[in-house]
This record gives C-alpha cells, sequence and structure tokens, in this order.
C-alpha cells in the first residue's frame, strides 16, 4: 500500500496517501467481486448521477441529517465517495448497519440507530391513524401535508436525532466522523430510495401499523356521534364485515331449570322426504364476489349510507382514495386490505 502526507514521532504516516477517483472506483469494483466470490452476500450503493437521493423518504433522510449543525459540517466528506460508488455494501437490519467502504482499502464502517420509542411511535400512529390510504401511498410517499409533517418532525418523527445514532469505522482517520462514515450516512438515504420499509425496521417498529383503521369498529358499530349510532349493523352483519364469531346465548333445552318450557317439536321437520322432494331440493345460493368497479363502490357506500370519510375507514383506505375509486373509469384495482374491507361491507350491506 502506498502512504503518503505528514510523518509523526515514530516514523509512520498518519494518513494514507490520495487515491484518485477512477483509481477508487476501479479498487472498490475489484472489492465487490472478491466479496462475492467469497461466497458474501454483498449490497453496493449505486448513484445514477449527481443526485444522491430522489424519493421522498431518501431525501427526508438526508435533508434530515444535514439539518443538524455538527453533522452538516462533516456529511459532505462523504458525498464524492458515495457518488463514485465507493460504499461496496451496505446492510439495514433492525437498529444497525453494516457497510464496507473502498478507500486506500477496505474499510468496514458499522452505524447503530437507537430503536424509537413506544411513546414516540404510539404519538405518531395516532397523528397517522386514518389518513394513510394504503402500503403503496405510505412507501411511495404520497401523503399528505400533515402526514409529512409528522413522519419528518425534527424532533418526533421517524427519522433519528444525532444522540440516537453511534458510528465506528476501523480507518486510521481520528476524525469523529470520517468521510467512510459520512459515505454510508448518505448511502444509507440512497438506500431507501428503492427500500423505504427499511427506514421503519432500522428504527425498530412495523410500518403496516400506520394503515391499520381501530376507528373501524366504532364506525359500523355505531358509537360516537348519534349519525353513527343511526347506522347501527346487527350482530351477524358484525360478524360478516370483521370475520369473527360473537357471543351468542345459546337455547334453552328441557329439563334446564324450573319455568323453562320444552321447544315444541316441529311436526313437518319429522316428516320423511321422498327422492323425488330431496331432488327438488336445491343448495343455498351463494352470494357473488364483490367486483369493485366506480359504479359498484358508489352504490355500495350509498346503500349503507355512509360518508365517504367512514367509509374509508371501515375499508382501511383514505377519503381521497374513495374519491378516486367512485371517479375512475370502469374496474378499479384496490389493494389486498382495500379489496378485502370492500368485499367485508359488501357481505355485510346485503
Amino acid at each position: 500500500m502506498r502512504w503518503g502526507g505528514r510523518y509523526d514521532y515514530d516514523g509512520y504516516t498518519a494518513w494514507p496517501m490520495y487515491v484518485p477517483v477512477a483509481q477508487r472506483r476501479a479498487q472498490a469494483r475489484r472489492e465487490v467481486e472478491k466479496l462475492r466470490k467469497n461466497g458474501q452476500a454483498v449490497e453496493p450503493v449505486e448513484i445514477q448521477g449527481r443526485t444522491i437521493a430522489h424519493s421522498f423518504w431518501g431525501k427526508g433522510w438526508c435533508t434530515h441529517l444535514e439539518s443538524f449543525g455538527d453533522y452538516a459540517n462533516r456529511l459532505p466528506r462523504g458525498r464524492s465517495y458515495v457518488r463514485n460508488g465507493s460504499v461496496c455494501h451496505l446492510a439495514i437490519a433492525k437498529g444497525k448497519v453494516e457497510a464496507m467502504v473502498s478507500g486506500s482499502r477496505l474499510y468496514r464502517v458499522a452505524v447503530d440507530i437507537t430503536p424509537l420509542t413506544k411513546g414516540r411511535w404510539l404519538a405518531l400512529k395516532q397523528r397517522c391513524t386514518g389518513k394513510i390510504g394504503s402500503l403503496i401511498e405510505l412507501l411511495q410517499g404520497r401523503l399528505s401535508g400533515e402526514i409529512m409533517q409528522a413522519v419528518t418532525d425534527r424532533e418526533q418523527g421517524l427519522f433519528p436525532l444525532p444522540g440516537e445514532i453511534r458510528y465506528t469505522c476501523n480507518c486510521p482517520d481520528w476524525a469523529r466522523m470520517c468521510k467512510h462514515i459520512a459515505a454510508v450516512m448518505y448511502g444509507i438515504g440512497a438506500r431507501l430510495d428503492t427500500r423505504p420499509e427499511l427506514l421503519f425496521l432500522l428504527r425498530g417498529v412495523d410500518h403496516e401499523e400506520l394503515i391499520a383503521a381501530p376507528a373501524a369498529a366504532e364506525t359500523i358499530a355505531g358509537t360516537g356521534s348519534r349519525r353513527a349510532r343511526r347506522r347501527t349493523l346487527s350482530g351477524a352483519e358484525l360478524e360478516r364485515v370483521f370475520g369473527v364469531e360473537l357471543d351468542t346465548v345459546p337455547e334453552p333445552t328441557a329439563g334446564a331449570g324450573a319455568g323453562v318450557s320444552a321447544p315444541v317439536p316441529d311436526k313437518r321437520a319429522a316428516k320423511p322426504t321422498t327422492p323425488r322432494a330431496r331432488s327438488r331440493e336445491r343448495p343455498a345460493k351463494k352470494s357473488a364476489l364483490f367486483k369493485p368497479t366506480a359504479r359498484s363502490v358508489a352504490r355500495l357506500r350509498r346503500r349503507l349510507r355512509m360518508s365517504r370519510a367512514e367509509f374509508a375507514r371501515v375499508v382501511g383506505v383514505s377519503p381521497a382514495t374513495v374519491a378516486n375509486w367512485e371517479k375512475a373509469r370502469g374496474a378499479i384495482r384496490p389493494h389486498a386490505g382495500g379489496l378485502a374491507g370492500l368485499r367485508r361491507l359488501a357481505g355485510a350491506g346485503g
């Protein structure tokens, strides 16, 4: 290895000689191929052009880190490294990031992120409940201004604070945040461009909890406002909507207690059936599976006498999604959760 720069008292160099960008890129490619040949799963960070992150989540991560003065002074050291492909490997797991960065040699970087506290996550869920239409909308960052502000809040959002981030690198640079760590921090933002769900994994929370609609049960059961109580569904309808069995009172039987009369037998049930009579019996007709179209969704909502907001909470989508469904032409293609919610409502609505 070539070394340069100043020498300290014992004759060793304080830092390695500068390696040109082209040489560093070629070295990074060789290191990646070497790791793959050794059977290691490698996930390099590849940047197209000069823009490191393009999506809501990727940009949000980078912007959040740059908003802190200490980081803003140190992060620029890693921009060129991540742009030229020096981050050979970056793997995100719960509460940690493991990476390898090619410089004068291959350096190992570890970043530990404190999981989101339960109280902070609960507060965030309460702000988002019923306001995110689907997982697709969440992961693609197609959120309302209110939800964007909630998840990117500098102090109470999803992104970690400086005190929640710890990092190490085995390079000889004594700086608190070396250029290899800075490159990894930007590399995380680039990775969130394609896999935004990793942010929730990193913070130790389940992103699907932001889509849950706990208000759906109240809307169906008719609790809350007087207007909602007028729309109360029966127990059987609740069972069909939520797919659960409600406790029922067992039928009384003879001898169960004083004053309890035995049920009168049905004489018609005792009559034997002939083969001809049995042939005339027909099985109960199964209800047709609900096919979501703009017209069928609007008709279902009107039949249940629900506003778009109430209908959306029950189905598990946003009111905007319901509005888009009803304005669509022909068949619509809701996500799996939305489709299941529509079919449950269609069964309950009769």
